[in-house]
């Protein structure tokens, strides 16, 4: 671990899902690579290359495959096509290439024994998160959960994290956001939040020491035990409710 987590209250925390959770690189790749067969391209792009595209959304990751494999006439014009290929191929794998990483469900229920409200913020569309979270068994774990289609602004705009703190009834300034990219620190950042990153994602091929964490967590559960002494149990249920 490197870093400290600022004093002070801590009611909810917002976690991210793809390479904080859960390790989807598999499920990316191989929707990626059929999205290019369907184009008429060589499905052949590295797991590492795919990797190295991820963290800023589904339309940023289409647009970057594209950019490097087509000329850029075509990268442009047949953006509308490559999406709904990619989507189509993921909705088909969601959840057939992927494991939930080290520390996440010790995590997730040390964070849940200290009464704190939990969310779920992600880029990822609503049609892949929730079913994968469902199949893991994580979403029993969140009060709320925003996909990247649940608002007209995603990460790394703050919106969806002020939707949070608003749900909850709490100020930004007491939740924690954990995450493993840029686009969750500046979200975070922006939104009055603290925030923990972990090293192990997917910050579109950037070191994650540089995303502008207050510290960096070898795992989730190492972020419960960073949040455990200002923790303050919090009624998740009726705040999201009201």
């Amino acid at each position: 671990m490197s870093g400290t987590l600022p004093s002070g209250p801590v009611r909810a925390v917002i976690i991210d899902l793809d390479g904080t959770m859960v390790d989807t690189a598999g499920d990316f790749h191989a929707a990626i690579n059929a999205m290019l067969e369907a184009l008429g391209a060589a499905p052949d792009m590295p797991i590492d290359e795919v990797v190295s595209y991820v963290g800023k959304g589904s339309e940023n990751l289409v647009r970057r495959v594209l950019d490097a494999r087509l000329p850029p006439a075509q990268a442009n014009s047949r953006f509308a096509e490559a999406l709904d290929a990619y989507q189509r191929a993921y909705i088909a794998i969601n959840g057939q290439h992927v494991n939930v990483y080290d520390g996440v469900r010790e995590g997730l229920a040390a964070l849940r024994d200290m009464g704190l409200a939990l969310a779920c913020v992600t880029n990822k569309p609503h049609d892949f998160t929730q079913p994968l979270l469902a199949q893991l068994g994580l979403d029993t774990y969140f009060d709320l959960v925003y996909p990247g289609d649940a608002f007209p602004y995603r990460k790394p705009d703050p919106y969806p994290m002020l939707r949070v703190a608003e749900a909850f009834g709490v100020n930004p300034a007491e939740v924690v956001a954990i995450g493993d990219s840029e686009n969750d620190a500046r979200a975070a950042r922006a939104a009055g939040m603290r925030v923990l990153a972990v090293p192990y994602g997917y910050n579109h091929g950037q070191p994650i020491q540089h995303a502008g964490a207050d510290a960096i967590v070898d795992t989730l559960f190492a972020a419960a035990q960073l949040i455990q002494p200002y923790a303050e149990p919090h009624n998740a249920t009726s705040a999201a409710s009201n």
